[in-house]
């Protein structure tokens, strides 16, 4: 079959603000199943993977940099290489749908691993607060933070069970079973959360600014006096500098990537505007290397050193760092509700893309792509912990790629999976990814995070009827708890270094079985999206529908309606 030819000007054309005329650029629309050519295939799985390099890199450096132990360099540069492999390794398997071998005897139908069509995998920002949660209470235990993070894989492995069984289950059942108005509460939650920890990383970093409390005038006081606190300390650190947490030169390292992105919104091509995230991250890597912090000394300090890049391998792979899996009990129930919310994602992925991709969603392919997404989902959670990597799950954000490059076709999905794979072999790529300051990253997760609760926002406006009674007073209660543990948490976590101390339930004296259970409590009322999500999926069960209300304005209108109608008839 011959191949049409891509109009690569339409995609580097840059847009002009205020135009009063669209563009008369025109792109051919490529379907799933079409065989593009290898060139065209590599610069459109370039964007996808560009898109999505922002994201999937976050949890892991998230977790290895700031709860297993910031000064462990090295295993920051293995997770965010493992997480590239990993992702690019669950995109070709999601992409290419394979049928199960002898579940037609089994299911009466036949199943299959992967969707079929161009729905990217990565890292899933989901799973990101239990797992810092998690590790921190075993290190407060004096459990060693990398067998803790093994406990955690190993976890994982054993609740992601629950999507697969989910996955056998008609698309209908699950959206009975997780409706609108849940997802729409879970998305959101998971937004505000996640927004919140960007905030951190753009004053400085997450763990200066939970320090910062070292800065208060009775502490300096106590410290003056002779007192002294051992690390982690609320200085913050970026290449040579030091500075405290919220200084000047850090927020403004951060505003430039902001900067970039309102930039490339304004005068960007559809390629900038795909890769927009990683673009931005990179302009404001650029100014904080040409940057430097004068110092009342007249020394000059840089904000970017090349000393993580030194370090950094050539050449890398999955298993270079291992972790022993084991299993953490408490964070069995936040784990499983995690995966409730992956696989109502997953849903809403595959029928976004069908949707950009000019699919049927009324077909038996839709049916077969939502299952073995969902297979895929649970299978490559399972790779993934095996792989040294967190779960993970379909992108969302790739849908709009497709949807602006009009190319759908599963070649460009190989083509990022094999982008993916190759950015995590060279080691050189984390080394850089790892020297960018805190401040710069926190620009520009602030955006992506926050991308997060406007998706929950627009899922709850189009599907919901806000004007609702029952509606707003779900939405409120779960809000009103979910936003309440995310803003002030420790009303059921304990403080750093002070294990066992909230006071709702303190259990200091208790049993180890105890304990345990005490920590998943913790867990789950700590963590935003567990509770919200709870408390909206029992409202949403026992609340009644809202009352019809009859109105008298209405009352007169329907009078004066049918008066008319009978001089009508009369006349």
């Amino acid at each position: 079959m011959a191949t049409r030819s891509y109009d690569y000007k339409a995609l580097c054309l840059p847009t002009y603000p205020c135009a009063k005329t669209e563009s008369k650029a025109a792109l051919n629309f490529y379907g799933k199943d079409e065989p593009i050519p290898i060139f065209l295939a590599l610069i459109m799985g370039l964007q996808h993977a560009f898109a999505m390099v922002g994201g999937l890199i976050t949890p892991p450096l998230v977790v290895f940099k700031f709860t297993i132990g910031f000064p462990l360099v090295e295993l920051q540069q293995y997770a965010i290489s493992a997480a590239l492999i990993t992702s690019g390794i669950c995109t070709i398997i999601n992409i290419a749908k394979f049928p199960i071998p002898g579940s037609k005897a089994i299911f009466g139908r036949v199943m299959y691993i992967g969707s079929g069509i161009l729905s990217v995998m990565g890292t899933s920002f989901t799973f990101l607060p239990i797992f810092e949660i998690g590790i921190r209470q075993m290190k407060a235990q004096g459990i060693d933070a990398q067998v803790a993070y093994g406990k955690m894989l190993g976890t994982s492995m054993v609740c992601c069970l629950l999507e697969l069984f989910l996955s056998v289950l008609p698309p209908k059942a699950l959206k009975a079973l997780f409706p609108p108005i849940v997802s729409s509460v879970t998305v959101m939650l998971i937004g505000v959360a996640l927004t919140g920890t960007g905030m951190k990383y753009w004053g400085g970093g997450v763990v200066c600014a939970e320090m910062v409390w070292q800065e208060h005038a009775k502490v300096q006081a106590a410290i003056a006096d002779g007192y002294s606190f051992g690390p982690p300390f609320s200085s913050c650190t970026a290449g040579e500098t030091s500075l405290g947490y919220g200084a000047t030169q850090y927020v403004g390292l951060g505003f430039s990537v902001l900067c970039a992105l309102v930039v490339i919104e304004l005068f960007g091509s559809v390629f900038m505007k795909n890769c927009n995230v990683i673009i931005a991250l990179l302009f404001g890597y650029f100014v904080a290397g040409v940057s430097t912090l004068e110092t009342e000394d007249g020394d000059s300090l840089k904000y970017v050193t090349n000393g993580n890049i030194k370090i950094a391998k050539s050449i890398t792979f999955l298993w270079v760092e291992t972790f022993p899996l084991g299993f953490y009990g408490p964070a069995v129930i936040p784990l499983l509700i995690a995966y409730l919310v992956t696989t109502v994602e997953t849903v809403g992925d595959i029928s976004a893309v069908y949707d950009v991709s000019e699919l049927d969603t009324q077909s038996e392919e839709y049916s077969e792509s939502i299952q073995g997404g969902l297979t895929s989902d649970a299978v490559n959670s399972i790779l993934s912990a095996l792989f040294t990597s967190m779960p993970n799950t379909t992108f969302s954000q790739n849908n709009g790629v497709i949807a602006l490059t009009k190319c759908a076709s599963r070649r460009a999905g190989y083509a990022c999976g094999f982008w993916l794979i190759l950015m995590g072999v060279f080691g050189k790529i984390a080394g850089i990814i790892t020297s960018i300051p805190d401040c710069v990253i926190g620009g520009m997760t602030i955006f992506l995070f926050c991308n997060v609760l406007v998706s929950g926002i627009s899922l709850a406006a189009s599907t919901l009827d806000v004007n609702s009674r029952r509606t707003k007073f779900i939405l409120g209660l779960s809000l009103a708890l979910g936003v309440g543990v995310t803003v002030w948490p420790f009303a059921f976590q304990d403080l750093r270094g002070s294990s066992y101390t909230a006071k709702f339930w303190t259990c200091a004296d208790c049993s180890n079985a105890l304990k345990g259970l005490r920590d998943g409590v913790s867990i789950f009322l700590s963590t935003g999206y567990c509770i919200g999500t709870v408390t909206a999926m029992i409202l949403n069960l026992i609340l009644p529908e809202d009352v019809p209300v009859s109105r008298a304005t209405e009352k007169k209108v329907d009078e004066k309606s049918e008066e008319e109608s009978f001089k009508d008839d009369d006349a």
